[in-house]
């Protein structure tokens, strides 16, 4: 066989193949359409309730809007604004949204998945590493955002009577609306991982991402966009109109997507915001890629270096040591294990400062309830109040999903070696129960105790409030952790994808109905008793006592079957 002489042409039958764009996305479509297809028990039953919950969720959203829209529609030459305005308000917060899920999606895409190592290493040309990564990006952070604008869409389609060419219109201009800011987004990661190696640019991101948000929701509050509702607050009704003719946002992609579709529906269509639409979005593309050529190759290199952790015994740990010693040594270590393994992982404690943040809006915001003053009789006083444990409930339903929930599938692999020891599976459960519940307690004591104090409570609706509370946290701790342990989620990559799961939208849907329930069981005796106040009649102790203890009962319940049920589930798993 003949030498081949260095440097001469490669023949044709020796050039390494080059994958296109849709090879390399085939493996990821093939492992979903595979998840999809698979022959589990209960499938159809899964499908089945987020078909029925999704089309709910759409029902409630165009609802909402279609009303809201109907009622600017009619009202003369305002309406119009004003339909404008909250589209233009609704999608800069799908834009904010958009770009920090991008910047964190783009790290696991772009320099921490599985078949990176394959792929740079293959003969894979750059751009069309690029391409596919991207689009991977586009679709796993914005897939959500997409699902909620189509009711958002067709309500405004739908009142302002948009015709058949609306449809296709909305999806050519929301396209280039959502590779904005992953384009944005994978340039950011991109100069990060070029000077932090990737494992610790995972937990500055997280740091600067929620920062961000919070300070999105802080300043989103502050503006309070419902006096565009109250004209009368402005000094004139020029002032008003002038506020709602000036653009949101005139130089984001958000701005042009309103006046395009607001156009459509008055019949005069700005072409040109859809122009800038798409030149944006293909400048952007361009640039995204001239960076990628230059900088990516340097980025992998830095992100396969893992950050430097110390072990060490500090202050907290011996503080720790000895608070917890009476538990004895299994479950003391047990405890200590659950808060090394939360403030290890940055992506898990950050999320505390979007908590707080999210905690003061909340607060901020029943302060200003109009409570006082003409027209607000005893009963609207102290039945909002007491309708205040609903919201409290959600929000500490909402929080035991991020952070309860995932607990046993964090465990992964080790799992296995913890089921190989002689330690019995109820005291890693009632560990992980107790680790979350008690920070959770705190939290809930703190929001009931701040906003009744804010509302001036009688003291009868203080006790009942922090009770109730009480019960519903140790029963939203107990749900999470029965519908984590039923339905774990072990080969994840992301923690922040677990409460997504089927399993954590059947705990929302449980914890909302405990919470429904509990307070409509309360519902009766309390308003026996501020009926006995006001109209000066005697109040029924049976009732009291009837309603209050079946909520009691229900709560006590919610708490210890799904734990016992999950304890049998492991038990089943070692066999």
């Amino acid at each position: 066989m003949p030498e081949r002489v260095v440097g001469a042409p490669t023949p044709a039958s020796e050039t390494p193949p080059d994958a296109h764009l849709l090879h390399l996305l085939e493996p990821k479509w093939l492992t979903a359409r595979a998840r999809a297809v698979a022959n589990e028990r209960g499938r159809t039953a899964r499908y089945t309730i987020l078909a029925v919950v999704g089309l709910l969720f759409w029902g409630v959203i165009f609802g909402v809007l279609y009303r809201l829209l109907a009622y600017f529609r009619g009202v003369q030459e305002i309406g119009p604004l004003l339909a404008g305005k909250l589209l233009g308000l609704m999608l800069i917060s799908f834009f904010s949204i958009l770009l920090l899920s991008n910047v964190i999606t783009a790290l696991s895409s772009f320099f921490l998945a599985r078949d990176l190592d394959l792929l740079v290493s293959g003969p894979v040309d750059w751009l069309r590493l690029y391409g596919a990564k991207l689009l991977e990006t586009v679709i796993a952070s914005s897939w959500m955002v997409a699902l909620m604008a189509i009711p958002m869409f067709a309500a405004y389609g739908t009142v302002y009577h948009g015709g058949w060419l609306f449809a296709p219109l909305a999806v050519l201009t929301f396209v280039p609306f959502l590779i904005v800011p992953s384009v944005v987004g994978s340039a950011i990661t991109l100069i990060l991982v070029n000077v932090f190696p990737a494992r610790r640019t995972r937990d500055i991101l997280s740091v600067i991402a929620i920062a961000s948000a919070s300070a999105i929701v802080l300043l989103f509050r502050l503006v309070r966009p419902e006096r565009l509702a109250r004209p009368e607050g402005f000094r004139s009704l020029v002032d008003f109109v002038s506020v709602l003719r000036t653009p949101t946002s005139p130089f984001l992609p958000s701005e042009w997507v309103s006046r395009t579709l607001m156009g459509e529906l008055d019949g005069n269509t700005d072409w040109l915001a859809f122009y800038l639409l798409w030149t944006t979005a293909a400048a952007f593309v361009v640039i995204g890629a001239v960076l990628h050529r230059g900088l990516y190759l340097n980025g992998f290199s830095k992100s396969q270096e893992s950050a430097q952790r110390w072990a060490k015994t500090g202050y907290f740990t011996k503080f720790a040591n000895s608070v917890l010693s009476p538990l004895g040594v299994l479950r003391r270590e047990m405890v200590l294990k659950e808060l090394r393994v939360f403030f290890r992982d940055t992506t898990q404690w950050s999320q505390l400062i979007l908590l707080a943040v999210l905690v003061v809006v909340y607060v901020f915001n029943i302060k200003f309830l109009p409570l006082r003053g003409e027209g607000v009789t005893f009963f609207l006083q102290n039945i909002v109040p007491f309708l205040n444990l609903v919201l409290a409930g959600f929000v500490l339903a909402s929080i035991a999903a991020r952070f309860i929930f995932p607990g046993v599938s964090l465990e992964g692999r080790t799992l296995w070696l913890l089921r190989s020891s002689p330690m019995r599976m109820q005291d890693l459960l009632w560990a992980k129960f107790w680790v979350g519940t008690l920070p959770l307690l705190i939290l809930a004591l703190i929001i009931v105790g701040v906003t009744d104090y804010l509302l001036q409570v009688t003291e009868f609706l203080f006790i009942v409030s922090t009770v109730t509370i009480t019960l519903m946290t140790f029963a939203v701790s107990g749900l999470a952790i029965g519908f984590g342990t039923l339905f774990p989620q072990f080969e994840t990559e992301n923690a922040a994808q677990i409460p997504t799961s089927f399993g954590g939208l059947l705990f929302m849907m449980a914890s909302v109905g405990v919470i429904g329930g509990v307070v409509i069981l309360e519902a009766r005796p309390v308003y026996g008793y501020l009926a006995s106040i006001a109209f000066k009649q005697p109040s029924s102790p049976l009732e009291m006592a009837l309603g209050f203890g079946l909520a009691a009962l229900l709560c006590i319940t919610a708490t210890v079957v799904p734990i016992r049920v999950a304890l049998r589930r492991l038990e089943q798993l070692e066999h």
